[in-house]
């Protein structure tokens, strides 16, 4: 477990970090300040579209492939990767044709057009990142199939050398060039370019198996397993997106009559704001789907090779350290809400800033680790081939209760109706985490018993 969590997790923390430090930089720069934070907010929610796609691919190949190779099957594991590379490359290839496309409409959906300036920096930054997104899927695709082949550290190392890239570029673009959104965005992408071209080098030094010329004809019934298994991977983050938006919109909609944020000069305060919340989350979160991605190769390897009994004691150590995760979280929100904050430029912006983001931080992140658990809960249900059922619980989070709140709560609350909308989403979505953890727990006992009959 340590040996392939600890890689993933660092491997998704510097994916996540990313746009992230994308926002600092940003948030830092007295010429982009809380115009460009926002903008980097609307246009966070198109890279997950991509991102959700990518998992798909990726976490789907990456399960199969664990199976596969606990049963000896060599020819339907080279198979899967070949045909995993040409999805992720078709594509990325369809996402930025839509992206640029439809640029204007989709940015006015994530509430882009909360001021000109917003809106002006949010089309600068979408140009150059949609420019980038088939490496980053790429990219993003192959990790999975290379930590599943045995080489978490080199998994790791790909993502790692790609962020270096652009926090080196960064501040050289934003600062120095002043190159300002399109600044951020090219030194993104350029970091996202090094992580593909890694991937491609170790798809011809694989250690299981070898890629053939036949690993790239379009093989139905393996593909239609693969997307299956990486189903819910990519609707646990396609649902993100759809309560990003809803809460995104409904910020936008709110801030225009809260008599402090209706004013042109501090309107795209709480869309900034909302956005360094859910980064900080999406920190939070990232080592949490590092620890349960770094299991799934172990969980499928020990499915094929029928010992139940391990993956259960797998489950259990799981459970335990998102538990441990989730209640550090809150701690840190809690106690360093300005430390936090002052990363993100609260010195160039005015008080009404400061204030909006302590109190988001603390409402928002305070039932943390309810959602460590359910979010591992969802994942390890999918490696367990429960696809179905994982879908179906992470849609009744992310939509249902996600989405739901988020609309509902504001007409009551206000503003602060979108930042209560997270935590009584995770408190209900916990209770139905704990009937599946004991329905877990049977079904591998129950594998286990009828495995030793």
């Amino acid at each position: 477990m340590r040996k392939y969590a600890i890689p993933c997790i660092i491997s998704l923390l510097v994916a996540s970090l990313y746009n992230i430090v994308d926002q600092i930089f940003i948030a830092n720069a007295s010429y982009l300040g809380s115009y460009g934070n926002a903008a980097n907010t609307v246009v966070f929610p198109l890279t997950v579209i991509a991102l959700a796609i990518a998992v798909m691919i990726g976490d789907g190949c990456c399960a199969f492939m664990s199976i596969c190779l606990g049963a000896q099957n060599k020819e339907s594991t080279h198979k899967s990767i070949g045909n995993s590379v040409l999805m992720a490359v078709l594509s990325g290839i369809v996402i930025m044709v839509i992206y640029l496309l439809f640029q204007s409409q989709l940015l006015s959906a994530f509430g882009g057009r909360v001021n000109s300036e917003t809106f002006f920096c949010s089309k600068e930054y979408m140009t150059y990142i949609t420019l980038g997104i088939p490496f980053y899927m790429f990219g993003q695709a192959m990790n999975p199939v290379i930590r599943s082949d045995g080489s978490p550290k080199l998994a790791m190392a790909a993502t790692v050398l790609g962020a270096l890239i652009n926090v080196i570029c960064d501040p050289i673009f934003i600062y120095v060039f002043r190159w300002g959104m399109m600044g951020a965005a090219v030194a993104t992408v350029l970091g996202q370019i090094v992580t593909a071209m890694i991937s491609i080098w170790y798809l011809f030094h694989l250690r299981s198996v070898h890629l053939e010329k036949s690993s790239f004809y379009l093989n139905g019934h393996i593909l239609k397993k693969c997307l299956f298994l990486g189903l819910c991977s990519f609707l646990s983050q396609i649902s993100l997106v759809l309560s990003m938006a809803a809460m995104q919109n409904m910020i936008l909609r709110y801030s225009l009559i809260d008599p402090i944020f209706q004013q042109t000069q501090y309107s795209q305060i709480p869309m900034a704001v909302v956005g360094i919340v859910m980064k900080f989350f999406q920190i939070v979160i990232s080592i949490v789907i590092g620890m349960v991605a770094g299991c799934i190769p172990i969980v499928g390897y020990n499915i094929g090779a029928k010992r139940f009994d391990r993956a259960k004691t797998l489950f259990l150590y799981l459970l335990c350290g998102e538990a441990l995760v989730g209640l550090i979280a809150p701690v840190i929100v809690e106690l360093f809400p300005l430390q936090l904050i002052a990363l993100f430029g609260s010195a160039n912006e005015s008080v009404y800033y400061t204030q909006f983001a302590v109190k988001s931080f603390r409402i928002y992140l305070c039932m943390m680790i309810f959602a460590c658990i359910n979010k591992a809960t969802f994942i390890y249900l999918q490696s367990l081939g429960k696809a179905l059922l994982s879908t179906l619980l992470s849609m009744i989070r992310e939509v249902v209760f996600g989405v739901g709140f988020a609309l509902l709560l504001p007409r009551f609350f206000g503003s602060d109706g979108v930042l209560y909308s997270m935590p009584l989403s995770d408190i209900l979505t916990f209770i139905i985490s704990v009937i599946c953890i004991v329905y877990s727990l049977r079904f591998l006992n129950q594998c286990a018993k009828e495995t030793d009959d």
